[in-house]
């Protein structure tokens, strides 16, 4: 079977002169030889060429409340297809979904799905969006662009949910068709990139930056908190002063709970305490929407108006209990909460 005929095809890469491979898709630049796979596993050197080898081969599709992914401001109370491949351009030692990220797609069992088959399928369950995510999708953006494009025709919305590790040139076809987007900030401190995922922390911020000034895309940010490595009050107010002065103080914000995994077993799980207090740091420094994931607490996964404080989306961890929104307004002061609703 020649290769054109298993594997897609990729984007994004440059033949060196020393027969490998230059992969431009993220800030990692993978230089690949015959035959080898870069970092994520899933971009592969056959024959000279690159290829996707996770193009057209998730490893599972579930329906899931968008609250999940977690998006509190982006169609609330809807349900949304979610699907991923294998594999991930991040060495997160306390990757919380290890079994799929750090798999290579031969060693798992995928299916075989075109973009018109997700379609079909987002269809048949009359959801009205489709959610990239378990792994990370920037590693198939080549699939991420054919499925979100048929989508974007379909009237069907898409969503990342992603560590954001892209390069500035890429990102502008991966999030061409993309209506919403979660980003992972997994700390602010470029010691905690590189040392517990392997990566930087800089293009992360400036896709971010990127993300709010230069396109239409619905943003929220999850930060998980880790004990000891992530957690302190300093690092967690200096993210909250970052995001305030360069993406805006309504964009929400999700701190969620960290649980023992992969190569952190040592670590305690994340104390409610330290969520809430996270959550305190964010609102007295200027941020309108936080939210609190992982763990039961009412308030955390509540939506309050910044205007009148009322209460105005009430949840019980994913489901909706309350909507008090009229037209994306509060219904009690009239305040435009920013979303789409």
């Amino acid at each position: 079977m020649k290769p054109e005929s298993k594997y897609h095809l990729a984007n994004w890469w440059q033949s060196l002169e020393n027969g490998k491979i230059l992969c431009t898709l993220c800030p990692r630049y993978c230089t690949i030889g015959e035959g080898q796979a870069g970092f994520c596993f899933i971009r592969q050197n056959i024959n000279n060429k690159l290829y996707s080898i996770g193009y057209g081969r998730p490893t599972g599709f579930a329906i899931d409340p968008i609250e999940k992914k977690p998006l509190n401001h982006f169609l609330p109370g809807t349900e949304i297809l979610s699907f991923g491949t294998a594999g991930c351009n991040l060495g997160c030692k306390f990757c919380q979904n290890w079994s799929i990220s750090k798999a290579k797609i031969d060693n798992t069992n995928s299916l075989y799905a075109t973009p018109e088959n997700v379609i079909s399928l987002t269809k048949k369950y009359n959801v009205p969006s489709i959610a990239f995510t378990y792994n990370d999708p920037i590693i198939f953006g080549e699939y991420v662009i054919d499925v979100s494009k048929l989508a974007k025709e379909e009237g069907i919305r898409s969503v990342m949910v992603t560590n954001g590790y892209i390069d500035k040139d890429a990102r502008k076809d991966v999030f061409k068709f993309i209506d919403a987007a979660n980003v992972d900030l997994k700390a602010f401190s470029e010691n905690f990139y590189h040392k517990l995922t392997f990566s930087h922390l800089q293009p992360v911020l400036d896709t971010l930056i990127w993300l709010v000034k230069e396109t239409k895309v619905w943003l929220e940010i999850t930060t998980l908190l880790i004990p000891d490595e992530n957690d302190s009050e300093d690092e967690i107010k200096k993210m909250c002063d970052w995001i305030i002065q360069n993406l805006g103080e309504e964009i929400p914000l999700h701190f969620t709970a960290f649980h023992p995994d992969f190569k952190m077993n040592n670590k305690q799980r994340t104390p409610i305490e330290t969520l809430q207090r996270a959550r305190k740091i964010a609102i007295q420094s200027g941020i309108k929407f936080c939210y609190l994931g992982n763990v039961w607490n009412e308030i955390g996964h509540t939506t309050f108006c910044p205007s009148c404080n009322k209460p105005i989306i009430k949840r019980s961890w994913h489901e909706l209990k309350e909507y008090h929104l009229i037209n994306g307004h509060c219904k009690f002061c009239n305040t435009k909460i920013n979303g789409v609703f």
